[in-house]
């Protein structure tokens, strides 16, 4: 077998065997498939696709191709993934206080993609956290404080690590197939008991439409059930940011914000949701009620701190977060040029600004500036005065900040009545 003659399957659309797409992953893992090759295979599949008993064998494949996690813990070892979006920090809230819970939570998370944000690229804001960790640094961790939120080591799924990084550049985000087998590829590998998905579905995700979210978390539920972790799925609203806030630092500052009782939105419902349907599909009961109190009492923040220094974060994180937390040198308000409700919102087009102000990579070897973004973005539905801010944002200059108040006004709509509400959390998908 060679490179070539898979990636000439795919292209006359056939689809490559179980062995050969193994064959491939580890040979994304070993580097003896190239980046052109890799970013060749991820245009077929994102244009021919996969059958169903061939997404499950690239998944496996993946996940196989380096080494797999086995845990021995007094309690469930369980797991969250989202789709991606704008404004979603929900890892930040739900890890924590799934720990509070009793759970282990050793939460294998990636990098920003295309228009949405990492909680990679989140996490890395805080002064001195490491997402790169070691397996026994991971069990250290997890055995410890319960959670922890890391990046995939070179030895958990390597062949999903380079093929993630070449899908960003290469416009092959958007493949059912290829964002199945990459979040499962890591979450498998995890050695997981339960895994709760959130399918993102509007402007601000991946998927546009609930028809494909649908399909999307459909893939991935049948996937990962055939490979033996009980997993269910949750289809939530992206027609707009989930926090008031897009940005790495600016979107740890919500996650705090949620964790210190100081925000009761939809970032602290979906996190509620999401968790309790994981707690549910492990096993445990009343799990609403016991992420709440795990919030409201503090114990969710102080497992939060806790794990901030045990990666190498500030040990006083949590009594004072905003300290610790970088500032853009620049804060625009932008203000509305009429009075209206606001009637809709293009979250990507709010994602690929805070790319452009920095807050994101166009190439594999961008940095990051983890203090741009936007703040204080309004809701769908509110009702705005003439010269009222729709957001503020952070840039590290004026010019920068400039060109994304220009985005902004052209991505929020402002009408006459307001829109049709949409839930939270519109499908479960089991």
């Amino acid at each position: 077998m060679d490179a070539r003659g898979i990636i000439g399957e795919l292209r006359r659309g056939e689809e490559p065997a179980p062995r050969e797409l193994a064959w491939f992953a580890h040979g994304l893992a070993d580097g003896s498939v190239s980046a052109a090759q890799a970013g060749a295979f991820a245009m077929g599949v994102c244009l021919r696709g996969l059958s169903e008993a061939g997404r499950v064998a690239l998944t496996l494949a993946m996940r196989d191709s380096g080494h797999v996690l086995d845990w021995d813990m007094d309690a469930p070892v369980v797991d969250k993934h989202s789709t991606g979006g704008v404004g979603d920090c929900a890892s930040l809230v739900l890890a924590p206080a799934l720990a509070a819970c009793g759970v282990y939570v050793p939460m294998i998370s990636g990098r920003g993609l295309g228009h949405t944000g990492g909680t990679l690229d989140k996490l890395e804001a805080i002064p001195g956290y490491s997402v790169a960790v070691d397996e026994a640094m991971l069990r250290q961790v997890v055995g410890d404080v319960g959670c922890a939120i890391v990046s995939a080591s070179a030895d958990i799924a390597p062949a999903d690590k380079r093929l993630y990084a070449i899908r960003d550049v290469t416009g092959t985000v958007e493949s059912l197939d290829l964002i199945t087998a990459s979040i499962l590829s890591k979450k498998l590998a995890a050695g997981l008991q339960s895994l709760v998905l959130d399918v993102k579905t509007g402007s601000g995700a991946f998927m546009k439409s609930r028809a494909e979210s649908r399909a999307l978390a459909q893939a991935l539920v049948s996937t990962a059930n055939a490979a033996g972790c009980p997993t269910t799925a949750l289809v939530t609203d992206m027609t707009q940011p989930l926090a008031s806030s897009l940005g790495n630092a600016l979107e740890v500052e919500s996650s705090m914000a949620v964790l210190t009782g100081q925000d009761s939105g939809p970032l602290l419902e979906l996190s509620i949701a999401l968790g309790a349907e994981l707690l549910a599909t492990a096993g445990i009961a009343d799990g609403e009620a016991k992420l709440r109190k795990a919030i409201s009492s503090g114990e969710a923040a102080e497992r939060f701190g806790r794990m901030v220094y045990a990666l190498g974060g500030p040990l006083a994180f949590v009594d004072d977060w905003r300290r610790f937390l970088p500032e853009a040198t620049v804060i625009l308000e932008v203000p509305a040029p009429s009075d209206g409700v606001v009637t809709q919102m293009d979250g990507e087009a709010l994602g690929l600004a805070v790319v452009d102000l920095g807050g994101g990579r166009r190439v594999e070897t961008d940095v990051v500036d983890p203090a741009v973004g936007f703040s204080d973005v309004v809701r769908l539905g509110d009702k705005i005065a003439k010269g009222q801010p729709l957001l503020r944002v952070h840039a590290a200059r004026e010019e920068q900040a400039a060109a994304a108040a220009q985005v902004v006004l052209q991505s929020i709509t402002l009408g006459e009545g307001a829109p049709d509400a949409v839930p939270l959390v519109m499908e479960r998908i089991t």
